[in-house]
Protein backbone atom coordinates (compact mmCIF):
# COMPACT_ATOMS: atom_id res chain seq x y z
CA UNK A 1 0.00 0.00 0.00
CA UNK A 2 1.11 3.55 -0.63
CA UNK A 3 2.31 5.60 2.28
CA UNK A 4 -0.06 8.38 3.31
CA UNK A 5 0.71 11.53 5.23
CA UNK A 6 0.02 11.22 8.92
CA UNK A 7 -1.12 14.81 9.44
CA UNK A 8 -3.91 14.69 6.87
CA UNK A 9 -7.47 13.91 7.93
CA UNK A 10 -9.27 11.09 6.16
CA UNK A 11 -12.79 11.19 4.85
CA UNK A 12 -15.01 10.62 7.85
CA UNK A 13 -18.56 9.53 8.48
CA UNK A 14 -20.96 11.77 10.36
CA UNK A 15 -20.11 11.99 14.06
CA UNK A 16 -21.85 13.18 17.18
CA UNK A 17 -20.55 16.17 19.07
CA UNK A 18 -18.51 13.94 21.40
CA UNK A 19 -16.80 12.20 18.47
CA UNK A 20 -17.78 8.73 19.69
CA UNK A 21 -20.58 7.81 17.27
CA UNK A 22 -19.45 4.78 15.28
CA UNK A 23 -16.48 3.91 17.52
CA UNK A 24 -16.61 0.29 18.69
CA UNK A 25 -14.42 -1.57 21.14
CA UNK A 26 -13.18 -3.90 18.40
CA UNK A 27 -11.96 -0.84 16.46
CA UNK A 28 -9.90 0.31 19.43
CA UNK A 29 -8.48 -3.15 20.11
CA UNK A 30 -7.54 -3.52 16.44
CA UNK A 31 -5.75 -0.17 16.43
CA UNK A 32 -3.88 -0.95 19.66
CA UNK A 33 -2.72 -4.34 18.38
CA UNK A 34 -1.42 -2.90 15.11
CA UNK A 35 0.25 -0.03 16.96
CA UNK A 36 2.09 -2.48 19.16
CA UNK A 37 2.99 -5.07 16.53
CA UNK A 38 3.71 -2.56 13.73
CA UNK A 39 2.21 -5.21 11.47
CA UNK A 40 -1.33 -6.04 10.37
CA UNK A 41 -0.33 -9.68 9.94
CA UNK A 42 1.00 -10.11 13.48
CA UNK A 43 -1.81 -8.06 14.98
CA UNK A 44 -4.44 -10.23 13.26
CA UNK A 45 -2.72 -13.35 14.59
CA UNK A 46 -2.68 -11.93 18.12
CA UNK A 47 -6.39 -11.04 18.04
CA UNK A 48 -7.27 -14.26 16.20
CA UNK A 49 -9.11 -12.45 13.43
CA UNK A 50 -8.64 -12.33 9.69
CA UNK A 51 -6.39 -9.60 8.33
CA UNK A 52 -9.14 -8.12 6.11
CA UNK A 53 -11.42 -7.77 9.15
CA UNK A 54 -8.62 -6.15 11.14
CA UNK A 55 -7.84 -3.71 8.35
CA UNK A 56 -11.52 -2.84 8.08
CA UNK A 57 -11.72 -2.13 11.83
CA UNK A 58 -8.72 0.20 11.76
CA UNK A 59 -10.03 1.99 8.68
CA UNK A 60 -13.43 2.41 10.35
CA UNK A 61 -11.76 4.05 13.35
CA UNK A 62 -9.76 6.40 11.13
CA UNK A 63 -12.87 7.35 9.19
CA UNK A 64 -14.89 7.94 12.34
CA UNK A 65 -12.19 10.14 13.84
CA UNK A 66 -11.42 11.72 10.45
CA UNK A 67 -7.73 11.27 11.15
CA UNK A 68 -4.97 9.11 9.74
CA UNK A 69 -3.62 7.06 12.63
CA UNK A 70 -1.19 4.81 10.79
CA UNK A 71 1.28 5.24 7.95
CA UNK A 72 1.33 2.10 5.84
CA UNK A 73 3.99 0.99 3.38
CA UNK A 74 4.63 -2.34 1.71
CA UNK A 75 7.24 -3.12 4.39
CA UNK A 76 6.07 -1.67 7.70
CA UNK A 77 3.46 0.25 9.64
CA UNK A 78 4.21 3.36 11.70
CA UNK A 79 2.08 5.55 13.96
CA UNK A 80 1.31 9.07 12.85
CA UNK A 81 1.42 11.88 15.40
CA UNK A 82 -2.35 11.50 15.91
CA UNK A 83 -1.85 7.75 16.25
CA UNK A 84 0.80 8.17 18.93
CA UNK A 85 -1.43 10.50 20.93
CA UNK A 86 -4.37 8.12 20.73
CA UNK A 87 -2.21 5.14 21.68
CA UNK A 88 -0.86 6.93 24.75
CA UNK A 89 -4.38 7.80 25.91
CA UNK A 90 -5.91 4.38 25.26
CA UNK A 91 -3.14 2.30 26.86
CA UNK A 92 -4.30 2.93 30.46
CA UNK A 93 -8.01 3.24 29.60
CA UNK A 94 -8.69 -0.03 27.80
CA UNK A 95 -7.83 -2.26 30.78
CA UNK A 96 -10.25 -0.23 32.93
CA UNK A 97 -12.95 -0.48 30.27
CA UNK A 98 -12.47 -4.23 29.99
CA UNK A 99 -12.80 -4.53 33.76
CA UNK A 100 -15.97 -2.43 33.77
CA UNK A 101 -17.55 -4.67 31.13
CA UNK A 102 -16.95 -7.90 33.02
CA UNK A 103 -20.03 -9.47 34.54
CA UNK A 104 -20.45 -7.94 38.02
CA UNK A 105 -22.37 -11.00 39.19
CA UNK A 106 -19.61 -13.54 38.61
CA UNK A 107 -16.34 -14.29 40.33
CA UNK A 108 -13.83 -11.45 39.82
CA UNK A 109 -10.90 -12.51 37.67
CA UNK A 110 -7.39 -11.10 37.40
CA UNK A 111 -5.68 -11.56 34.04
CA UNK A 112 -2.00 -12.31 34.64
CA UNK A 113 0.08 -11.87 31.50
CA UNK A 114 3.45 -13.44 30.77
CA UNK A 115 5.85 -14.36 27.97
CA UNK A 116 7.29 -17.83 27.40
CA UNK A 117 6.97 -19.26 30.96
CA UNK A 118 5.92 -18.06 34.39
CA UNK A 119 8.49 -18.41 37.19
CA UNK A 120 7.65 -21.21 39.62
CA UNK A 121 7.39 -18.60 42.39
CA UNK A 122 4.24 -17.25 40.75
CA UNK A 123 2.28 -20.39 41.66
CA UNK A 124 2.65 -19.67 45.38
CA UNK A 125 1.95 -15.97 44.86
CA UNK A 126 -1.19 -16.75 42.85
CA UNK A 127 -2.48 -19.19 45.48
CA UNK A 128 -1.92 -16.58 48.20
CA UNK A 129 -3.73 -13.96 46.14
CA UNK A 130 -6.74 -16.20 45.43
CA UNK A 131 -7.02 -17.17 49.10
CA UNK A 132 -6.86 -13.55 50.22
CA UNK A 133 -9.26 -12.06 47.66
CA UNK A 134 -11.58 -14.85 46.52
CA UNK A 135 -10.78 -13.81 42.95
CA UNK A 136 -9.62 -16.12 40.20
CA UNK A 137 -6.48 -15.74 38.10
CA UNK A 138 -6.54 -16.29 34.35
CA UNK A 139 -3.17 -16.73 32.68
CA UNK A 140 -2.61 -14.83 29.43
CA UNK A 141 0.45 -15.62 27.32
CA UNK A 142 1.46 -12.98 24.77
CA UNK A 143 4.78 -12.97 22.91
CA UNK A 144 5.04 -9.18 23.03
CA UNK A 145 7.31 -6.90 25.09
CA UNK A 146 4.55 -6.03 27.60
CA UNK A 147 2.67 -9.36 27.47
CA UNK A 148 -0.66 -7.74 26.58
CA UNK A 149 -0.60 -5.06 29.28
CA UNK A 150 -0.58 -2.21 26.77
CA UNK A 151 -3.43 -3.64 24.69
CA UNK A 152 -5.77 -4.32 27.61
CA UNK A 153 -5.45 -8.10 27.34
CA UNK A 154 -3.71 -8.38 30.74
CA UNK A 155 -4.26 -6.57 34.05
CA UNK A 156 -0.78 -7.22 35.43
CA UNK A 157 2.19 -8.98 33.86
CA UNK A 158 5.42 -10.81 34.68
CA UNK A 159 8.36 -9.51 32.65
CA UNK A 160 12.00 -10.55 32.47
CA UNK A 161 14.87 -8.15 31.94
CA UNK A 162 15.24 -4.40 32.30
CA UNK A 163 12.38 -2.01 32.92
CA UNK A 164 10.42 -1.58 29.67
CA UNK A 165 11.76 1.57 27.96
CA UNK A 166 9.27 4.41 27.49
CA UNK A 167 6.39 2.30 28.80
CA UNK A 168 3.91 4.00 31.14
CA UNK A 169 4.07 1.24 33.75
CA UNK A 170 5.06 0.66 37.36
CA UNK A 171 7.31 -2.28 38.09
CA UNK A 172 8.41 -4.20 41.15
CA UNK A 173 11.21 -6.73 41.37
CA UNK A 174 9.84 -10.19 42.06
CA UNK A 175 13.04 -12.27 41.94
CA UNK A 176 16.31 -12.82 40.12
CA UNK A 177 17.08 -15.84 37.94
CA UNK A 178 20.52 -17.17 36.94
CA UNK A 179 21.37 -17.42 33.26
CA UNK A 180 22.51 -20.48 31.30
CA UNK A 181 24.02 -20.81 27.84
CA UNK A 182 22.12 -22.59 25.06
CA UNK A 183 24.53 -24.33 22.68
CA UNK A 184 23.87 -26.38 19.57
CA UNK A 185 25.18 -29.93 19.80
CA UNK A 186 26.46 -30.08 16.22
CA UNK A 187 28.70 -27.96 14.02
CA UNK A 188 31.13 -25.29 15.21
CA UNK A 189 29.60 -25.09 18.68
CA UNK A 190 29.72 -28.82 19.37
CA UNK A 191 32.81 -28.47 21.58
CA UNK A 192 31.09 -25.86 23.73
CA UNK A 193 28.10 -28.16 24.19
CA UNK A 194 30.37 -30.75 25.81
CA UNK A 195 31.57 -28.32 28.47
CA UNK A 196 30.17 -28.49 32.01
CA UNK A 197 30.58 -24.76 32.68
CA UNK A 198 31.15 -21.69 30.53
CA UNK A 199 32.30 -18.27 31.64
CA UNK A 200 30.18 -15.26 30.73
CA UNK A 201 33.23 -13.52 29.22
CA UNK A 202 33.87 -16.49 26.89
CA UNK A 203 30.60 -15.91 25.07
CA UNK A 204 31.96 -12.65 23.67
CA UNK A 205 33.98 -14.81 21.26
CA UNK A 206 30.89 -16.48 19.79
CA UNK A 207 28.02 -15.16 17.64
CA UNK A 208 24.87 -14.53 19.69
CA UNK A 209 21.27 -15.45 18.83
CA UNK A 210 18.88 -12.89 20.35
CA UNK A 211 15.14 -12.95 20.94
CA UNK A 212 14.44 -9.26 20.34
CA UNK A 213 10.79 -9.32 21.49
CA UNK A 214 10.71 -11.19 24.81
CA UNK A 215 14.35 -12.13 25.39
CA UNK A 216 16.48 -10.76 28.22
CA UNK A 217 20.01 -11.07 26.81
CA UNK A 218 21.58 -8.75 24.25
CA UNK A 219 25.16 -7.86 23.28
CA UNK A 220 24.94 -4.65 25.30
CA UNK A 221 25.22 -6.65 28.52
CA UNK A 222 28.91 -7.26 27.80
CA UNK A 223 31.60 -4.54 28.07
CA UNK A 224 31.62 -2.15 25.11
CA UNK A 225 35.11 -3.24 24.05
CA UNK A 226 34.30 -6.94 24.18
CA UNK A 227 30.85 -7.89 22.98
CA UNK A 228 29.60 -10.90 21.02
CA UNK A 229 28.64 -10.40 17.40
CA UNK A 230 24.91 -10.57 16.71
CA UNK A 231 24.39 -13.73 14.68
CA UNK A 232 20.65 -13.42 14.06
CA UNK A 233 17.43 -12.39 15.78
CA UNK A 234 14.17 -14.16 16.57
CA UNK A 235 10.68 -12.85 17.31
CA UNK A 236 9.72 -15.53 19.85
CA UNK A 237 11.24 -18.25 22.02
CA UNK A 238 10.55 -21.11 19.61
CA UNK A 239 12.32 -19.34 16.74
CA UNK A 240 15.21 -18.61 19.10
CA UNK A 241 15.50 -22.30 20.03
CA UNK A 242 15.54 -23.42 16.42
CA UNK A 243 18.17 -20.84 15.44
CA UNK A 244 20.47 -22.05 18.22
CA UNK A 245 19.86 -25.69 17.29
CA UNK A 246 20.68 -24.88 13.66
CA UNK A 247 24.09 -23.63 14.76
CA UNK A 248 23.63 -19.96 13.88
CA UNK A 249 25.12 -18.98 17.24
CA UNK A 250 24.89 -19.47 20.98
CA UNK A 251 22.00 -18.23 23.09
CA UNK A 252 21.49 -17.22 26.70
CA UNK A 253 18.29 -17.79 28.66
CA UNK A 254 17.04 -17.70 32.26
CA UNK A 255 17.81 -21.02 33.95
CA UNK A 256 14.17 -21.62 34.90
CA UNK A 257 12.99 -21.12 31.32
CA UNK A 258 15.67 -23.43 29.99
CA UNK A 259 14.91 -26.11 32.58
CA UNK A 260 11.38 -26.47 31.26
CA UNK A 261 12.34 -26.69 27.59
CA UNK A 262 14.06 -29.55 25.86
CA UNK A 263 15.39 -29.72 22.32
CA UNK A 264 17.36 -32.65 20.87
CA UNK A 265 19.76 -30.29 19.14
CA UNK A 266 20.54 -28.08 22.16
CA UNK A 267 22.39 -28.48 25.44
CA UNK A 268 22.01 -25.91 28.20
CA UNK A 269 25.32 -25.24 29.93
CA UNK A 270 25.81 -23.57 33.31
CA UNK A 271 27.25 -20.05 33.18
CA UNK A 272 29.50 -18.50 35.79
CA UNK A 273 29.94 -14.76 36.32
CA UNK A 274 26.77 -14.04 34.34
CA UNK A 275 24.53 -11.20 35.55
CA UNK A 276 21.16 -12.54 36.78
CA UNK A 277 17.88 -11.91 35.00
CA UNK A 278 15.55 -9.58 36.88
CA UNK A 279 11.93 -10.75 36.98
CA UNK A 280 9.39 -7.98 37.57
CA UNK A 281 5.71 -7.47 38.07
CA UNK A 282 4.36 -4.63 35.95
CA UNK A 283 1.01 -2.85 35.84
CA UNK A 284 -0.24 0.40 34.27
CA UNK A 285 1.07 3.55 35.90
CA UNK A 286 -2.44 4.98 35.81
CA UNK A 287 -5.83 3.31 35.99
CA UNK A 288 -4.65 -0.13 37.11
CA UNK A 289 -7.34 -2.67 38.04
CA UNK A 290 -7.86 -2.86 41.84
CA UNK A 291 -7.10 -6.59 41.78
CA UNK A 292 -3.87 -5.86 39.94
CA UNK A 293 -2.91 -3.38 42.65
CA UNK A 294 -3.54 -6.06 45.28
CA UNK A 295 -1.47 -8.64 43.43
CA UNK A 296 1.30 -6.09 42.86
CA UNK A 297 1.46 -5.32 46.56
CA UNK A 298 1.77 -8.99 47.49
CA UNK A 299 4.68 -9.76 45.19
CA UNK A 300 8.41 -9.43 45.61
CA UNK A 301 10.40 -7.14 47.77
Amino acid sequence: MDKTAGAEPVAGRARGTDGLDGVELRHLRAFMAVAEERSFTYAADRLRVGQPALTKSVRALEETLARRLLDRTTRRVELTEDGRRLYAELAPLLPRLAAALRSPGGQPVLRLGFTSLLPAACAELTAEFEAATGAGVRLVRRDTPLAGLDTGESDIVVLRGDDPPEADVRTRVLLHEPRVAAVGRLGANGALARRRVLDWAELADHPLVVNTVTGSTRPELWPADRRPRLACTADNFDEWLEAVAAGHGVGVAPQEVAARHTHPGIRFVRLKNAPPVTVRLALPHRGAHPLAERFFGMGGG
